[in-house]
């Protein structure tokens, strides 16, 4: 079974011909790492889900500073959601960070699913809701952890990416500068 239809099915149970009219909707493709599915200033017309590789969701500070919001790995979800929602121009970046097999949803085809699927719109109800309450608990982590609280949290919710993102990407996550953060790395190594 496709890993999109695992995910799917975690939530809702699909037919085998909604199945297959479901794959009629999407795109599947793949990418080398450091491939920019998405910049800042554009609409995103799509969400995507990652079937193998990691990707992630940046922006840029006028400092030129880059603030990571989101890694995705195998079977994760993601997308600039206040662009493709509101249609307007979003300030996220995606992108590639090791060779990766992603699967395209537009906006037309999502919404044609909604309406001849009607149990998907469930599905992407339970997505936003468990998206919602993320990055309402990274929120808070970030108001009331400290910096050491939030990296053992990383390495709980993504245990496979310690070793294959860059630590100055990591630090961007939790909200540090790439010299903290191999400070505080070595300090915690030392306990």
């Amino acid at each position: 079974m496709k890993p999109i239809i695992q995910n799917i099915s975690k939530h809702v149970a699909l037919t085998p011909e909604e199945i297959t009219l479901f794959l009629s909707k999407i795109e599947t493709k793949s990418f080398k790492s450091k491939t920019v599915l998405l910049s800042s200033g554009e609409i995103a017309t799509c969400t995507y889900f990652v079937n193998s590789g990691i990707l992630r969701s940046f922006n840029i500070n006028d400092n030129i500073i880059e603030h990571v919001l989101h890694f995705a790995c195998d079977g994760w979800w993601i997308g600039d959601m206040y662009s493709y929602i509101s249609g307007k121009p979003g300030n996220l970046f995606i992108e590639v960070l090791e060779d990766a097999e992603v699967v395209f949803i537009t906006k037309k085809h999502h919404q044609e699913l909604y309406k001849e699927i009607p149990k998907l719109e469930r599905f992407f109800r339970i997505l936003a809701e468990n998206s919602l309450v993320s990055h309402q608990e990274r929120l808070m982590d970030n108001l009331s952890l400290s910096a050491e609280e939030r990296f053992e949290k990383f390495c709980a919710k993504y245990p496979t990416l310690i070793q294959k993102v860059p630590q100055k990407q990591i630090a961007s996550y939790i909200g540090v500068t790439p010299e903290f953060f191999s400070k505080m790395k070595s300090k915690m190594l030392r306990k």
